[in-house]
């Protein structure tokens, strides 16, 4: 029979202490982050850096950089009032502002719409919009290639095959 008292009462979990240290819900655990939520640095319009910069996280720059920028596996992204005058490495990299000199991703270079790159790219992918600056080279090499030798693919020239008998002439007399 059912009674008043019966109902109002906790029921303790079986292998459960029991009194009143007992606690009536177990504690959540922190929610682990989640693969795309990465690690990220901010510099900000104030900042003026010279010299080497590298990370292993995701990082944003507004304000100047001069130098070199390393930052392996992760992305760089030059804001709208950024300023670099630096050799870039990087897994994939976003020009919203201005960038002067080489630029090497093994993923990807996005200049946005008023983004500015005076340099050479080497990347597997490269995507300039509609109003970018862009002054250089494009040399989209595979991703593994264009890991393995960054400082060689970027100081390769990019030519246009000759036509005519006097390139013919000359190629054989080179050999």
């Amino acid at each position: 029979m059912w009674k008043r008292d019966d109902a109002v009462k906790p029921v303790a979990a079986p292998g459960a202490a029991s009194g009143p240290e007992a606690p009536a819900t177990s504690p959540r655990p922190p929610e682990p982050k989640r693969p795309a939520e990465r690690e990220a640095a901010n510099i900000g319009q104030s900042v003026v850096i010279k010299g080497e910069l590298s990370g292993s996280e995701d990082l944003t720059i507004d304000g100047q950089v001069e130098g070199r920028i390393e930052l392996g596996q992760n992305v760089l992204t030059v804001g709208p009032h950024g300023k670099i005058k630096a050799e870039v490495f990087a897994k994939a990299v976003v020009v919203l502002g201005e960038v002067t000199g080489n630029v090497t991703a093994t993923e990807k270079v996005d200049i946005r719409e008023h983004g500015s790159v005076d340099g050479d790219i080497v990347a597997p992918r490269v995507a300039i919009a509609d109003g970018a600056h862009f002054r250089g080279s494009i040399d989209m090499q595979r991703a593994a290639a264009a890991s393995a030798r960054p400082a060689e693919a970027a100081q390769l020239p990019v030519q246009a095959p000759a036509s005519g008998s006097a390139a013919g002439a000359a190629a054989s007399g080179a050999r």
